[in-house]
Formats: structure tokens, C-alpha cells, sequence
């Protein structure tokens, strides 16, 4: 095996092995199996969370999720976002015939076969997941997403020995560039700040000879970061909430009421009319969100009637009432779970599944409700002005 994936390093005694893999990588697999065997060694780090540990190991995990649960908790849009990720990584895994993530299941039959302990050394994932989108404003928001998703889609693929060839360092190196010009806001939390918490748990992992099985875009950062000491509690901190968003969320709804009310007052015709616009748009444009993930009929039916009223609240949202409506009636079995990792892959999977329509359902929704309370506010408050 090429030792040119392999850093180590020798620190306060001990002696670290990290191991630069690539996530969709058969000879990553084989070499992460080779040097546990040849090293023995005393602990063995793989870059993954509880959570993520588990949905390894569990791969009927996606069986028992309440699709109810999903949307009650507002964790659809971020179910979404997961399975949107996930399936680039998976459909380069089914190019090359074997099973994403190979390397680090490796890594933990591996550890158990030399005896090593096994060190869960990556930060929560719902954690650096909240930490990237707090540090990304509106317009790399949207950035973030159309990049995903325009590369989850693409057709294209790449030979076995370009996957290898992304594991050199000075490739590596010249993508994290890129990335960082692109996304400067985003590299932070997602990278740099990974590098130091993978790093501390590696330095801290028991023993004096530790292999620690990551991500090739990880390793030059870990060189660097190993040598010195990270605050794993403040790497593990929510970021605070800003206020402003709670504060516009009750004032903006406060605000139409107030305009709409005071114009019924005045006017009682163009307080209807008012109404009706801030009905038709708010309405109309939910609905319409419902309709392009192909919600049935009635969550259609649902985000119209649900949108005028839940945009004046915003503790509740027009997606939430149609996707339960869409779950009810088109409620997700077994074989959509099972089927969920394939329908992935490809827009019309992503609409055809059960699973991911309903979450599809929601979103949209959101989506169209927002643009419509938008539109819909703004031309109450024309209305207003015209009618003073």
C-alpha cells in the first residue's frame, strides 16, 4: 500500500498514525485494514459522531423514523438537506460497487479484531451543521444550497485513480483553496474548526500508539492543530441565537394585522381588498410550492387555506399542516425506507419517494409561504399608503 496517505506524527510520548482516506475509496478500506493489522495499536480514532456511528451500524435505522416525529421537531428541512448530501457520496459508492463510508466501518471491525479502543473523534454533526449556517448570510445560504444540489444531480463521474489522486496533499491543498475563496464563512466551521476537535481527541485518544482512520481533506490541518491545545466545550457550543429574527418574526405579523385592521376602519373596501391580497398571495404561492413536489391534492387544498394564517404566526408554518395532511394520506411504508437510499440519487427518485415527497412538501411550502408573505406584506402596505 502507498504510504503517501500516511502522517505520523510523535507527540508527548506518543506515537499518532493518521490514515487520509477518501469516503467512496476501495483501497482506502484495504488500507485502513492493513495498517490496524500491521500497528496494533492501542486506541484507534475514526472521524465520525454518535449519531453518524450509528446510522453505520444500523442501516435499518431509516425504518423507524416517524415521518410525524420529522415534522413536528422542524427537522424536515434539515432530513432533506442530509439525504441530499448523502446521496452524491452514496452514488459514487455504487459507481465503484462498494459501501460509503467502507473505510471507517473498516476502521471499527479493525479496532475490535487487534483489541484497540475505539475513539468516536468527530464534533456532533447537528452541531457543525448549525454552526455553518449561522455563520453564512442570505445570499450564501442560497449559494450553499444551489451548489449541493447542483452537484448531488450532476451526471458526471470520475475514474477510481482521480479518487485516488484527490488524496494527495497537494491536490488537496489546492481544493481547499478554491473552497475557501468560494465560501470563506463556510470552511471555518466546517473545516478548521473540525481539524482542532478531531485533532484534541486524537492527542487525547488512551495509549501510546494510536491510528486515527479520517477524511484526507482533514490531515494537513490536523498536522498543525495536534500541536496544540483545543477547548472542546466552546468547539461544541450552539452558536446564540440573534434576537432580531424573533423580535421581526411577531412585529411583521403584528404590523399587517395592525394595517389591515386600521384600513377596515377607515375604508371598509379597501380593507377587503387588502385581505384578499394578503389571502390570494400567501395563499397562492404556498400552495403552489405544495403543488411543484406533487403533494396531493387536499396538502395542496391545505397549504392554501393554512398560509394566510400561519404566516401571522411564526411559531407555526403552512408547510407543517400540508405535509402532515400529505403524511396521512400518502403515508411513507417500509419499502420507501428501504428504497430511500436508491431513490436518492436522481431528481425523480427524490420526488417519487414517499419519504422525500412529504419532506419535499414541506419545504416548498415554507418556501412559497415566505415569498408570498413577502409580496403579499409589501402590497398590503402599498394598499395602506394608497388608501390614507
Amino acid at each position: 500500500m502507498p504510504e503517501e496517505n500516511i502522517t505520523r506524527i510523535n507527540l508527548d510520548g506518543k506515537e499518532l498514525i493518521l490514515i487520509g482516506t477518501a469516503h467512496v475509496s476501495r483501497q482506502s478500506a484495504e488500507q485502513v485494514k492493513e495498517v490496524i493489522e500491521r500497528e496494533r495499536p492501542d486506541s484507534v480514532c475514526i472521524e465520525l459522531d454518535a449519531q453518524r456511528y450509528q446510522s453505520v451500524m444500523d442501516n435499518n435505522k431509516w425504518k423507524e423514523t416517524d415521518i410525524f416525529k420529522v415534522i413536528k421537531e422542524k427537522k424536515a428541512s434539515l432530513l432533506l438537506m442530509n439525504l441530499a448530501i448523502s446521496s452524491f457520496q452514496n452514488r459514487l459508492a455504487k459507481q465503484f460497487d462498494i459501501k460509503p463510508g467502507q473505510e471507517m466501518i473498516q476502521g471499527i471491525e479493525s479496532a475490535k479484531d487487534v483489541g484497540a479502543e475505539l475513539v468516536l473523534a468527530d464534533r456532533n454533526i447537528q452541531i457543525t451543521f448549525n454552526r455553518i449556517w449561522h455563520n453564512l448570510g442570505l445570499t450564501g445560504k442560497a449559494q450553499l444550497l444551489n451548489g449541493i444540489f447542483f452537484s448531488i444531480f450532476s451526471k458526471e463521474t470520475i475514474s477510481e485513480d482521480e479518487l485516488e489522486k484527490m488524496k494527495s496533499q497537494d491536490t488537496l491543498n489546492a481544493v481547499l483553496a478554491e473552497f475557501t475563496e468560494s465560501f470563506p464563512k463556510l470552511k471555518k466551521p466546517l473545516i478548521d474548526e473540525r481539524d482542532q476537535y478531531l485533532a484534541q481527541k486524537i492527542k487525547d485518544a488512551p495509549g501510546k500508539k494510536i491510528v486515527a482512520v479520517l477524511g484526507a481533506a482533514h490531515v494537513p490541518g490536523i498536522t498543525i492543530e495536534i500541536h496544540k491545545e483545543h477547548d472542546l466545550e466552546a468547539l461544541s457550543q450552539t452558536p446564540p441565537k440573534s434576537i432580531v429574527p424573533k423580535i421581526l418574526g411577531w412585529a411583521i405579523p403584528l404590523l399587517i394585522i395592525a394595517l389591515i385592521a386600521y384600513t377596515f376602519i377607515a375604508n371598509p373596501s379597501a380593507g377587503f381588498d387588502q385581505a384578499l391580497s394578503w389571502i390570494l398571495w400567501t395563499g397562492t404561492l404556498a400552495a403552489i410550492g405544495a403543488a411543484v413536489a406533487f403533494g396531493h391534492p387536499l396538502a395542496i387544498l391545505s397549504a392554501f387555506v393554512a398560509a394566510p394564517f400561519t404566516a401571522l404566526h411564526p411559531l407555526i408554518a403552512a408547510g407543517w399542516v400540508s405535509g402532515i395532511v400529505q403524511a396521512y394520506i400518502r403515508r411513507p411504508n417500509i419499502g420507501d425506507f428501504e428504497t430511500l437510499s436508491e431513490d436518492v440519487f436522481s431528481i425523480k427518485g427524490f420526488w417519487h419517494n414517499k419519504v422525500t415527497r412529504v419532506l419535499l412538501v414541506v419545504v416548498l411550502t415554507n418556501l412559497g409561504g415566505s415569498i408570498g408573505t413577502f409580496i403579499g406584506g409589501a402590497d398590503v402596505i402599498r394598499q395602506f399608503f394608497n388608501n390614507l
